[in-house]
């Protein structure tokens, strides 16, 4: 491994490093916020390998997020699958609505890309409504599930640290797998497809199969988020399929920086933290957060980090 490449791996494990050693001085209500920040960061990971490396703008991710959260939870619910298994139902569940869904826009990229993944989300989103009775709908379900068994101690999903710690594990897989991803061979071709897919073509790759492939990586990623953040906080419900959860993370992606391994969670902290600050301010508070992000967006059109990767390369 060349130097280069050992300072980013290196960056990339002091980032989780940080995160592991920082719970210890986090107040509680940091380290609730901090926990569901390494959660949604997971989601927009995964929607970073589809946006910022292949090229292909989703509006419907919250169908991968909501898949495996329905797949851990109704497991758990009415099959009482333990923690573990439903976890794998709910990851489970995601590759497999993701196969299915690349298999539907196969052929398809840009604005059709967009608009087939819109309704293949929404249809979900309204299924989830229609069949209440299973899902209970908007009410949704509320889980209280046992402990895990780990090398003789019972971890409890209620308790902070567990929380944490378990999305920190789910985070540095994500962040790590998306590092390695981006400099491998595969993702070099991601990349060639996002600059000029014809070109990419004309050498020999077969394009589509490629953007079956991040679609596919991508949602199982976005559905592992989904899966651990029903089984953590104990709830699955409809609004988990609603557009709110496919426009999210494309704003933390492109606030972050797209096709930047650290953008996505930069992204994802600084929009949680702005929301949560401007709510206590005012009941208007959208009207602040879409003042800041659209001010931020015309000021750092790269994304935040993909400011800091363009600043230090003109320094350098």
């Amino acid at each position: 491994m060349s130097g280069p490449a050992m300072r980013i791996y290196a960056l990339h494990l002091a980032v989780v490093a940080a995160l592991f050693a920082v719970q210890f001085a986090l107040p509680a209500y940091h380290y609730g916020n901090v926990t569901r920040i390494m959660l949604y960061a997971v989601f927009a990971i995964g929607y970073n390998i589809l946006f910022g490396y292949t090229g292909l703008l989703s509006l419907g991710h919250a169908l991968f997020f909501a898949a495996g959260a329905y797949g851990a939870g109704l497991t758990a619910h009415w099959w009482s699958f333990g923690p573990v298994a439903a976890l794998g139902a709910g990851v489970g569940a995601a590759l497999l609505v993701s196969l299915v869904t690349g298999l539907i826009v196969y052929r398809t990229t840009g604005v059709a890309f967009l608009i087939v993944t819109l309704m293949l989300a929404q249809a979900a989103f309204l299924s989830t409504l229609y069949f209440n009775t299973v899902t209970l709908g908007d009410q949704g379900i509320v889980l209280s599930l046992p402990p895990v068994e780990l090398f003789g101690a019972a971890l409890h999903l209620a308790d902070p640290a567990v929380k944490y710690n378990a999305s920190l594990v789910a985070f540095a897989v994500a962040l790590l797998l998306s590092l390695w991803l981006l400099r491998s061979p595969f993702g070099r071709v991601l990349i060639a497809i996002r600059e000029n897919e014809a070109r990419t073509r004309l050498l020999g790759y077969n394009t589509a199969l490629y953007r079956f492939a991040a679609l596919v990586i991508s949602g199982t990623l976005s559905g592992l988020a989904g899966a651990l953040y029903c089984l953590l906080f104990g709830y699955v419900g409809s609004s988990f399929a609603s557009l709110q959860y496919s426009t999210l993370p494309l704003l933390w992606t492109l606030l972050g920086g797209t096709g930047v391994t650290l953008g996505p969670p930069l992204g994802t902290a600084i929009t949680h933290y702005l929301i949560d600050i401007s709510s206590g301010l005012t009941s208007s508070y959208m009207i602040i957060v879409g003042v800041a992000l659209v001010a931020i967006t015309l000021w750092f059109p790269e994304g935040l980090a993909g400011w800091f990767r363009r600043w230090r390369r003109v320094r350098s």
